[in-house]
Order: structure tokens, then C-alpha cells, then sequence
């Protein structure tokens, strides 16, 4: 390193960071490494570019001429870190309101298949009662020992309402209870796979507030921006210019 003068190890800071090669992260790693690189890190050129770059939204906004540009950085960036973590509360509520929803979905869908499950139940039981009924009373035209006509006839007896619509009756309610529950599994069943994906949502937001880094949600979205923005702002009209730049560098030094 101590091979090269400041003015090489000036110009590679100024087109790494012109060519987003290099972040705020690495300027503030290489301030600390050494006194001579701290010095040089320290440039102001260098976090303009990171400050038009990062913040290209900010750059006509005023501020105090009095200000350092490393300082109006470190403000700009704090200001867009607490806007993203508020985002992120916010996301993480919403993921939250998600999960409630579903859950008290789930429970309306639970009481349904237990009250339609109780009513297929007590109408497949009259159904039985009925069968035995109508069974017992053709029984009754035929000859049988008394004891058993005995009992046939008290089922008859105790059969107050008429058999055949009865039994039509309750033939119809058991299918639509059954019809009913099965579209309650299936709801039941497609609010469970939402609920499981919700919770996968709402864990993965808890774990990484910022799952998107400040690093890569910049300069992933907006790679290509950037690059077309930073050959605009150091290099004039781009690629012919950015060559014959990289051709001065002495490659043998480096």
C-alpha cells in the first residue's frame, strides 16, 4: 500500500464509488484501517458521489452550507433508515392483522363444521329411529310370534309423525349437511394453508425488520439507474469517456 501515492489510491476511491463498487460501508472500513486511508476516505468528493448516488431524491434539497458532506450523509441516511423501520412496524402489523384474521377465521369455520357435524348427526339418528319405524309397521301385516309384535308395535306407537315424508325430509337435510361440510373442509382447509403462509410472512419479517439491507435495497432496485447516474455525474456522456479514465491508470501499480 505504501507503494502507491495518495494521488493513485485517490483516484480508485473516486471510481469505485462513481461506479458503485464501493459503499459507505467500505469507506467507513477503510477510515480505520489506517491513518493515510482515513485521511483519503475522508475526502469530500467521495461522499458527494455516495450522497448523489444513495439519495438522489435529496440532492436539490437545502441545507446548511456550513454542514460537511459525510456529516449530510450520515443525516440523510439515519432519516432513511427511520423511515424504513417504520415501514417495516408497519409491515409487521399488517402481517399481524393477517394472522389474527385468519385464525379468527379458522375459529367461525371450526364452530360451522361442529354445529353442521351436530345436526347431520341428530338427523342421520331420526333417520335410523324412522327406518326401524316403517320397518315395524310393514312387520305388523305379517304373522309373528306376540312378544315380537308386541315390540314392533310399541316402536310403531311411539312414532308420532308421518314416516314416508319424514323420511324424504330428513334424507334431503342429511345430503345438504353433508354438501355443507364438505365446503367447510375446503375452506377450512385453504384458510389453514393461508394462515401457515401468513405466519411464515409475519417470522420472516420479525427476524429481518430490514430484509432488504440499505446496501442491496439501493443498489438492487436501482442498479442500473445508478450506474446510468454516476457516468452522467463523473464522467460526462458515459462509456468512451469511463475508458479513457481507465486507461490512465498505471495497471503495473495496481
Amino acid at each position: 500500500m505504501s507503494v502507491l501515492p495518495d494521488e493513485i489510491w485517490a483516484r480508485i476511491l473516486e471510481m469505485g464509488t462513481a461506479f458503485a463498487r464501493l459503499t459507505y460501508r467500505d469507506l467507513c472500513a477503510l477510515a480505520i484501517a489506517s491513518r493515510r486511508l482515513n485521511r483519503l476516505a475522508r475526502d469530500p468528493a467521495l461522499w458527494a458521489t455516495l450522497l448523489a448516488l444513495d439519495f438522489p431524491a435529496g440532492r436539490h434539497e437545502p441545507h446548511d452550507k456550513a454542514t460537511s458532506v459525510k456529516s449530510l450523509y450520515r443525516i440523510r441516511f439515519e432519516r432513511d433508515k427511520e423511515r424504513r423501520l417504520a415501514a417495516a412496524r408497519r409491515a409487521v402489523l399488517y402481517a399481524e392483522s393477517r394472522v389474527a384474521a385468519s385464525r379468527k377465521r379458522l375459529e367461525e369455520l371450526e364452530s360451522s363444521l361442529a354445529r353442521e357435524g351436530k345436526r347431520l348427526k341428530a338427523a342421520a339418528s331420526e333417520l335410523a329411529d324412522l327406518e326401524r319405524a316403517r320397518t315395524a309397521s310393514v312387520a305388523l301385516n305379517v304373522w309373528q310370534p306376540q312378544v315380537v309384535r308386541g315390540r314392533q308395535k310399541q316402536i310403531v306407537e311411539q312414532c308420532t309423525v308421518p314416516i314416508e315424508s319424514r323420511l324424504g325430509d330428513l334424507k334431503m337435510e342429511i345430503k345438504v349437511c353433508k354438501q355443507q361440510i364438505a365446503i367447510f373442509n375446503k375452506a377450512y382447509n385453504e384458510e389453514k394453508k393461508k394462515l401457515s403462509e401468513y405466519n411464515e410472512a409475519l417470522t420472516s419479517l420479525k427476524y429481518h425488520p430490514l430484509r432488504s439491507n440499505f446496501d442491496s435495497t439501493i443498489r438492487d432496485s436501482n442498479k442500473r439507474k445508478r450506474l446510468k447516474l454516476s457516468s452522467d455525474l463523473k464522467y460526462g456522456d458515459g462509456p468512451v469517456e469511463q475508458e479513457r479514465v481507465e486507461k490512465s491508470l498505471p495497471t503495473k501499480s495496481i
